[in-house]
């Protein structure tokens, strides 16, 4: 799915973009991700395993502790290869962002696929209207990505379209 209105903010800005409006655009996309990934992923999740007669909140718990712990090395991992490339300053900001938005395409598309495995295979009582609303959730919380990457690049002295490409870039990895 290609993710261009996100990234393509940044050819509405000419000249700096303030420090404020930077917070402001992080915020929203944060708000968005957060609010995307609690009600289109973690409740249902929960919800899939409950209807199993399963303990939904323990796997889900399990999956999250998981997952964090893989971002926590993936980070430390990506801080050593910074440093040892010289990356400093914003620059190494926008890198070490860019890197995180891009692992998490990872299980974003894992949980799309899954969700539509199941509503095609009949498994886990998921209809069709589930994966796309799925989809719709993910696509919707991609445009805030796109901003959240194309802006620190546009706000460190990147040409419009070099923003744009490193914030679409991003998103189709």
């Amino acid at each position: 799915m290609l993710r261009l209105p996100g990234s393509g903010v940044v050819f509405f800005f000419k000249g700096d973009i303030s420090k404020r409006l930077q917070k402001i655009f992080n915020g929203f996309a944060a708000g968005v991700m957060f609010a995307a990934s609690i009600w289109s992923l973690i409740i249902p999740a929960i919800d899939m395993e409950n209807s199993q007669g399963k303990l939904g909140w323990l796997a889900v718990s399990i999956g999250i502790i998981v997952g964090v712990g893989f971002l926590l090395f993936a980070d430390n991992l990506a801080e050593k290869s910074m440093n040892k490339n010289n990356f400093n300053g914003q620059s190494k900001k926008n890198k070490m962002l860019n890197l995180a938005i891009t692992l998490h395409n990872i299980p974003e598309g894992m949980a799309v696929g899954i969700v539509f495995a199941s509503s095609l295979s009949g498994s886990f009582g998921v209809g069709i209207a589930s994966a796309m609303a799925l989809s719709i959730g993910i696509a919707i919380q991609n445009l805030p990505e796109g901003m959240a990457i194309s802006l620190p690049y546009k706000a460190s002295g990147s040409s419009n379209k070099k923003a744009f490409l490193i914030g679409t870039l991003s998103r189709n990895c």
